[in-house]
């Protein structure tokens, strides 16, 4: 597999899948978040990914470690009034994309440039436009 390139400092955020497969060292994932720190990003996911990406039978004391390694932000109700913005600007609606939401008002709102790491290209496309770059993982 070619390795993609990111770029020099900024942010990488990471949606659920991306935190998911970081947990479960998925190899693309872990050179992508290894990569970008090294080109001095910033690694971030909000923190509602960790409850839908976060599998009852993990290690605790390793994900403990593994979310120590990120900023993880906060969903306060300004954050969740803006992600229910982009929503309905999107013309999406209910809990099927209630997360992406709150992970692209997340990006949105980084140190540019952004990268997001993603399994949902064409919601993240809708609910940022090209204002991020989008990495399908």
């Amino acid at each position: 597999m070619a390795r993609r390139r990111l770029t020099h400092e900024g942010t990488l955020v990471l949606d659920s899948e991306g935190l998911s497969k970081l947990l479960s060292d998925h190899e693309p994932v872990v050179a992508l978040v290894a990569e970008g720190r090294k080109r001095g990003m910033e690694v971030v996911t909000s923190a509602l990914p960790i409850i839908e990406a976060v599998p009852a039978r993990t290690d605790q004391a390793r994900l403990r470690w593994l979310l120590s390694g990120l900023r993880i932000a906060q969903v306060g109700d300004e954050e969740a009034r803006a992600a229910s913005s982009m929503l309905i600007a999107a013309g999406l609606h209910g809990h099927k994309y209630a997360i992406d939401a709150a992970v692209a008002e997340l990006a949105l709102r980084q140190q540019r440039p952004v990268v997001l790491l993603t399994s949902d290209v064409d919601d993240m496309t809708k609910l940022c436009g090209d204002r991020i770059r989008l990495i399908a993982v």
